[in-house]
């Protein structure tokens, strides 16, 4: 009869006297094929700061370039040294950061964008744009195409824009009532001079012959196309006399007469 407890030893005696292939590692194996790989990357990271040694040379020239009417070629290239000389210590051809040079330079209050690259072997060269104002902005600051208010405080306001004003922050809002309130009186004939928005919501527009019409805060556009076809029509003969038109009656409007 089979002895089964001399079975199990010599079974046990295979499984055990032997690990799995590939569970146990050389150590010094590893070591000798990871010293190549760290040896190409310490050489790597050596040939790189040798390249940046030798061509990191200063920025010698700065090129600028655009159309100028508010900014001057010399406000550009005191806004690159700026970046160029700060921090610890000079940045070079290499070492200056374009996207740096280029906030620095947008950063001019009549600079729009700007658009920043390496000139081979020592020179920037700056592109810009300036801002176009679109509409004064209260007091004395000026919005852009995009309704964004670039300038706050300035003393000199092109008197041909139309004046815009309102509330904090309403500076969007507010031009896109004006872009869409003076497409529809242009094709009426007239053209906006102001328009005000006021902090309860309220719309006041100025013509440019003077006349002042107000609409209040509530269904504005449907006020606005009322105007456009009802009230215009019966002020044209008589637009020299009108000082404003209130638009804020459910069934109407009302004239109010100068001199009167």
């Amino acid at each position: 009869m089979m002895d089964l407890t001399a079975v199990r030893k010599r079974n046990r005696r295979r499984t055990g006297s032997r690990p799995a292939a590939g569970l146990l590692t050389d150590p010094q194996a590893s070591w000798r094929r990871a010293l190549p790989v760290a040896g190409f990357l310490v050489l790597a990271a050596l040939l790189g700061y040798a390249l940046m040694f030798v061509f990191d040379r200063p920025v010698q020239q700065v090129d600028v370039a655009g159309r100028f009417q508010r900014v001057t070629p010399a406000q550009v290239e005191q806004a690159v040294t700026a970046v160029l000389r700060g921090g610890s210590g000079r940045a070079g051809f290499l070492s200056a950061s374009l996207s740096e040079v280029r906030r620095s330079v947008e950063a001019l209050t009549w600079v729009d964008r700007a658009r920043v690259e390496r000139i081979w072997p020592d020179g920037l060269r700056v592109e810009i744009a300036e801002q176009l104002p679109a509409a004064r902005w209260g007091e004395s600051g000026l919005l852009n195409t995009r309704g964004e208010l670039f300038v706050r405080e300035t003393r000199h306001l092109p008197p041909e824009l139309p004046h815009l004003n309102g509330p904090e922050g309403s500076e969007w809002r507010v031009a896109q009532l004006y872009l869409g309130t003076q497409g529809q009186l242009v094709e009426a004939g007239m053209r906006l001079a102001a328009l005000e928005l006021d902090a309860r919501g309220a719309l006041t527009l100025t013509l440019t012959n003077g006349i002042e019409v107000r609409f209040g805060r509530r269904q504005v556009e449907q006020r606005l196309d009322c105007f456009v076809r009802t009230a215009l029509p019966v002020l044209s003969a008589r637009a020299a006399e009108v000082s404003y038109v209130d638009m804020r009656y459910s069934n109407g409007f009302a004239i109010g007469w100068k001199n009167v």
